[in-house]
């Protein structure tokens, strides 16, 4: 399970290093792909992507097709280099408006990454949400 969250930076070629404790768990080789439904990109082992491709194709088929365009035809597999750096192609940071700094979220099952502009965005956006949830959760 990932969790936890920090400050990365993008090098001029694209590149970020994901804490050592994400990559061993995300394997030798995973994936990056466009978030669901936010802007920001997921990084999942190679097993959490089949499992989501599979269900996509459980879909109808308009359905299915939606979320392959979306999902599968932007997922990108990488492989960390000596130093620990992906490379995250051009069309993924440019959806995520990421440019030279990021933040790396563990998400139980999954790493995203983020804009830090659009991470606070988004978080001021869900006090509401937040808000109901933990109600829900009768801490």
């Amino acid at each position: 399970m990932f969790s936890g969250m920090s400050n990365h930076s993008i090098d001029a070629k694209g590149r970020i290093v994901l804490p050592a404790k994400f990559r061993e768990e995300l394997g030798d080789t995973f994936f990056l792909a466009r978030g669901f439904g936010n802007c920001c990109i997921q990084a999942m082992s190679a097993d959490q992507f089949n499992s989501i491709c599979a269900k996509i194709l459980e879909l109808p088929a308009d359905k299915a097709m939606a979320l392959q365009y979306t999902f599968s035809a932007t997922a990108v597999e990488v492989t960390p280099n000596a130093q620990g750096r992906v490379i995250i192609p051009q069309n993924l940071r440019e959806f995520a408006s990421i440019e030279s700094d990021a933040l790396v979220i563990g998400m139980n099952n999954r790493i995203e990454i983020w804009s830090k502009t659009k991470f606070d965005e988004f978080m001021a956006s869900q006090k509401d949400t937040v808000s109901e949830a933990l109600s829900m959760l009768r801490l």
